[in-house]
């Protein structure tokens, strides 16, 4: 199969090209900066700034995939240090991209999504339908395209399939997510034997695991669609507390010393999230089931960790 993947040099990206290059796919990779050196695969790899409706067309039209993986985009963080470019990104972007598959017959285009598109007040179990009150530029963007791509379901018949995804950790650098203060207490107790964490010990939010996260995009966009009853599903895993998490981590990595102070304008941003994602939709419809809880992703990724990270603590 012939894929296209845009925003392929982010934290989801570079993982989700080693997936479906494995599998023996056709990967054409897209992004704004050149490719990493982390990237191993001999793959196209196509300069594109989603923001140009022209410029994403003609890759389209050159590359003619049959499924995008969408997963341009500014994370929550770094969005609200740059509003309006991170709407030019995420919104005039997410629009582009629909279009350009429209115009030249791509059957499906997977979408990532975001807790970010909620906000308070919510439940302690959030199901996928309920009111939306984002609070960052980077949710609001994101709710605007999760309605984008059903509308160019329903107008246009274009498969538009999107996770809303919760807080990611892998064995790559965080990227600007509000949610960075859980992997980053597994890379720097690695690392320099410590961490500041900017959130309140309590602080609670849906987590997952890379893993997981690839195959939930995998598994969403090989399902049949007559057995999906939406376009836009909560996923979901485990939802420690940031203390919880430090525990882990202290546990795994003797020695590690995580302190917290938190940094009041992040903080408010993970108060306005989630504590819980209700996914069985997800469950009910195409059989998701994550692999992984806290314990499990530590004993898988402290020693990619530890390959990862030169003179890292044992």
């Amino acid at each position: 199969m012939k894929i296209l993947v845009t925003g392929a040099g982010g934290q989801v990206g570079l993982d989700l090209l080693r997936i479906l290059h494995a599998r023996g796919d056709e990967v054409h990779a897209s992004d704004v900066a050149l490719p990493p050196e982390a990237l191993q695969q001999d793959l196209p790899w196509h300069r594109l700034d989603v923001t140009g409706a022209a410029e994403v067309d003609a890759l389209v039209a050159a590359v003619a995939p049959e499924v995008v993986f969408h997963l341009a985009a500014i994370l929550s963080a770094r969005g609200e240090a740059d509003p309006q470019r991170t709407y030019a990104i995420n919104q005039n972007g997410t629009l582009n991209v629909l279009e350009a598959c429209r115009r030249n017959s791509v059957r499906q285009v997977i979408f990532t999504s975001t807790i970010a598109v909620f906000g308070p007040p919510l439940p302690d179990l959030v199901p996928d339908d309920i009111a939306l009150h984002p609070t960052t530029m980077y949710g609001v963007t994101k709710i605007a395209g999760e309605l984008l791509g059903d509308y160019y379901f329903r107008r246009y018949g274009l498969d538009f399939r999107a996770v809303r995804f919760p807080g990611l950790i892998s064995a790559v650098l965080p990227g600007g997510g509000t949610s960075d203060y859980a992997p980053l207490m597994y890379f720097e107790a690695l690392r320099v034997g410590h961490y500041e964490a900017f959130c309140r010990p309590d602080a609670t939010i849906p987590l997952m695991y890379m893993p997981d996260a690839l195959r939930a995009l995998v598994e969403l966009s090989e399902a049949p669609r007559e057995r999906l009853t939406r376009s836009v599903y909560n996923v979901a895993a485990f939802s420690p507390t940031a203390r919880e998490i430090a525990d882990e981590v202290a546990r795994a990595v003797p020695g590690a010393d995580i302190t917290f102070k938190p940094d009041p304008a992040r903080q408010a941003i993970l108060d306005s999230w989630p504590k819980a994602l209700d996914d069985s939709l997800a469950r009910r419809d195409w059989g998701w089931i994550p692999r992984h809880d806290l314990q499990a992703m530590t004993a898988d990724l402290l020693p990619k960790l530890r390959e990862l990270l030169p003179g890292a603590s044992t």
